[in-house]
């Protein structure tokens, strides 16, 4: 088959613009997106006139099955690209099929019985334990107002210092929040399974300093964390000022609010912690996900064995 020329017919070349000018009049997508989608239906369409043999109508789209799919996602498989860029290739087919099926141009839903290939978690980089340092002594600089800049304060050193998500930092309430002496702090994580974790001195004594300087009312049940309309502080919020202090201290773009309980879990192993341990501090519900979360060197991994292990004593 000759694919110098287009493999598809008038109709489909139709519905595909009309598909395209519903994304940019309707749902109002950015030009970069139209022509990421555009880039990758051309794709399919291409592979579907290749597949087939025969130029590709509206009829004989309504006639692909799922195995017409498959083939599909094993080409690109076979190609090595990305499982990030085939999902995306993927939602652009679906979007089409979908909307031409609302349209009536066609009436076959087999994509709706497709799974979308798996993406691989990416996982921040921990900073080295100097950089951390830095992130919690300058965000204490980086506000105006001293509150303020003693909130993030408190908020990083909970993330770094006791492992705990940017969630459920903010969602605590006043009555959570440790007293002196308090060896541990109450976690609600994720589909409500709480867990204790160990908080350090330092920890309770940056959130009492942030107490007693937060102009608002303090009642129980009310956010420990607050913005300065004294509303529940929000995650944004502190994803913005990570930001300013990575343009600040010259940090990657992996130096996230993520990347400092990341960076808890790694320095804890680095020192010689227990893998399960940290995997009941994290809160995690299995060992596989901490380990891959953890990520320490080799040269700290044999400092910590000659520390540790009892065959290096001999």
């Amino acid at each position: 088959m000759d694919l110098t020329v287009l493999p598809w017919n008038d109709d489909v070349q139709i519905a595909f613009q009309d598909w395209l000018s519903w994304h940019r009049n309707e749902k109002r997508s950015s030009d970069k997106t139209i022509e990421a989608y555009a880039q990758d239906i051309r794709a399919f369409l291409r592979f579907l006139g290749e597949h087939s043999g025969h130029v590709i109508t509206l009829k004989s789209i309504n006639q692909l099955e799922i195995r017409d799919f498959r083939s599909w996602l094993a080409a690109r498989s076979g190609q090595n690209l990305s499982k990030t860029s085939t999902a995306r290739a993927l939602s652009a087919v679906r979007g089409l099929f979908k909307w031409m099926n609302k349209q009536q141009l066609i009436n076959n839903h087999v994509l709706d019985i497709l799974r979308t290939p798996k993406k691989t978690q990416a996982i921040p980089k921990a900073l080295t334990k100097g950089e951390a340092q830095q992130v919690m002594e300058q965000s204490l600089e980086l506000q105006d107002d001293t509150w303020v800049g003693l909130r993030d304060q408190a908020v990083l050193l909970l993330l770094y210092g006791c492992g705990l998500r940017i969630s459920e930092a903010l969602d605590l309430n006043q009555e959570d929040a440790p007293r002196k002496g308090q060896d541990f702090l109450r976690v609600v994580g994720k589909r409500n399974k709480e867990r204790l974790v160990p908080i350090l001195p330092v920890v309770c004594d940056a959130i009492a300093s942030y107490q007693a300087s937060c102009p608002f009312p303090t009642a129980q049940g009310s956010p420990l964390f607050l913005g300065v309309k004294g509303k529940r502080l929000s995650a944004r919020i502190i994803q913005l000022q990570t930001q300013k202090l990575r343009g600040l201290l010259g940090l990657p773009e992996t130096a996230t609010p993520h990347a400092l309980r990341h960076s808890f879990a790694t320095h804890l192993l680095s020192n010689g912690g227990d893998l399960r341990a940290i995997q009941e501090l994290l809160g995690h519900s299995s060992l596989s996900t901490t380990q891959r979360y953890t990520d320490v060197d080799a040269d700290e991994l044999l400092k910590v064995y000659d520390k540790a292990h009892p065959s290096a004593q001999k």
